[in-house]
């Protein structure tokens, strides 16, 4: 055994394992590898607290996609406006929280400003003025049109258009979804990843719906005679009728929202199973642009589920199919069964150790990259 030549190699194997958990020249680009000169105050757009900050904005763009539709179809209504007129921003604690979202949102915009970038020629950019002539050409407008606080804007108008104004334009802070959308497209290669996103994706426009849903049923409610929308429908189901004489009559907030999630769910992955169904025509309308959702995301969601399912499996796939190669070359060459027991054993090590894979072509990679390394 020639102990010099596997130390050699074995040190050899080390240095380039090194350089690759490291994150060395071919794998990190050329501008994390030296020291940047920028100004006072400005922040790297690679540094750890700026990919923290990232995940805080990330989680409150997500909150604001889920509540603030919510928010806009089932909260906002005469009667909370009259509550909020009464006792201010302290009765709804999720108003306290989309004052929170709001400041969070401005300290962002002022963050971007004075955070830094990568130019064409892979150069970071440090300069102020540069760095806003940047965030101007890009996502200033965005940002900030999701950062306006309207219900500050409007408060104590009082009248029932500004209401629906009001959810109407905070709809607008669902603008920074494109943002998010951009930033997870880093974990496209890892199918779990893409199969979880995916079924938030269907979950989180089925939630969508089911507020516009609600809306319109509410506005129908309000503004056709005779009432046969599907509202006054699960109030007779339920026994909750609505007496025009009492505002707080009619189904709970938890009913009509259960509800029409699921005529949504039903209705994306089905045509609806018929116990809640829409009477008027816009709801009828709405209802046939459901469907139409519905077959586009089946095109688009549910036709790639098969084929991330197949990649996540194809390591077994592949197990099953290199074991079955073992046992044709053991019956081909008639192995007598002691023989045979122990070269499936050894197969299933070697398998466990590897996991399928080729270690002669990883070594020959790492050496390849070793004296590429070492010549450059």
């Amino acid at each position: 055994m020639n102990w010099p030549r596997m130390l050699c190699t074995n040190h050899l194997l080390l240095f380039v394992s090194l350089q690759v958990l490291s994150l060395g020249a071919d794998v990190l680009p050329e501008y994390k590898l030296q020291a940047p000169r920028i100004h006072k105050w400005t922040i790297l757009h690679y540094s750890p607290f700026k990919a923290v900050w990232d995940w805080l904005i990330l989680l409150l763009v997500i909150y604001t996609a889920i509540f603030t539709p919510y928010s806009a179809a089932f909260l906002l209504n005469d009667q909370e406006e009259v509550k909020r007129m009464d006792c201010g921003y302290s009765c709804n604690p999720l108003t306290v929280v989309d004052l929170i979202v709001d400041i969070m949102f401005i300290i962002d915009i002022l963050i971007n400003f004075r955070t830094t970038y990568v130019n064409s020629n892979d150069e970071v950019v440090s300069h102020p003025g540069r760095i806003a002539v940047h965030y101007f050409k890009g996502w200033f407008l965005i940002d900030m049109v999701a950062a306006i606080p309207f219900d500050l804007l409007i408060f104590r108008s009082g009248s029932e258009e500004t209401t629906t104004l009001i959810g109407l334009l905070k709809t607008a802070r669902l603008l920074r979804l494109v943002r998010v959308a951009r930033k997870l497209d880093r974990y496209s290669e890892y199918g779990a990843a893409v199969l979880f996103l995916l079924m938030c994706t269907f979950a989180l426009i089925a939630h969508w719906l089911a507020c516009i849903w609600y809306a319109i049923g509410n506005v129908e409610r309000s503004s056709s005679f005779p009432r046969i929308g599907w509202l006054d429908s699960l109030g007779e189901q339920l026994g909750k009728q609505y007496n025009d004489t009492d505002p707080a009559s009619g189904p709970s907030i938890q009913d009509k929202y259960v509800t029409a999630l699921y005529f949504t769910f039903s209705s994306l992955t089905s045509v609806g199973f018929g116990n809640v169904s829409p009477n008027t025509n816009s709801e009828k309308i709405f209802s046939i642009c459901v469907m139409l959702i519905g077959s586009l995301m089946y095109a688009s969601i549910f036709g790639n589920v098969s084929a991330i399912i197949q990649r996540l499996y194809s390591g077994t796939a592949r197990y099953h199919t290199q074991m079955l190669r073992v046992r044709e070359f053991i019956r081909f060459h008639q192995i007598p069964n002691p023989l045979r027991q122990r070269l499936e054993e050894y197969f299933q090590h070697a398998w466990s150790y590897t996991n399928g894979i080729d270690m002669n072509a990883v070594r020959n990679l790492i050496f390849s990259m070793f004296f590429k390394f070492s010549y450059s």
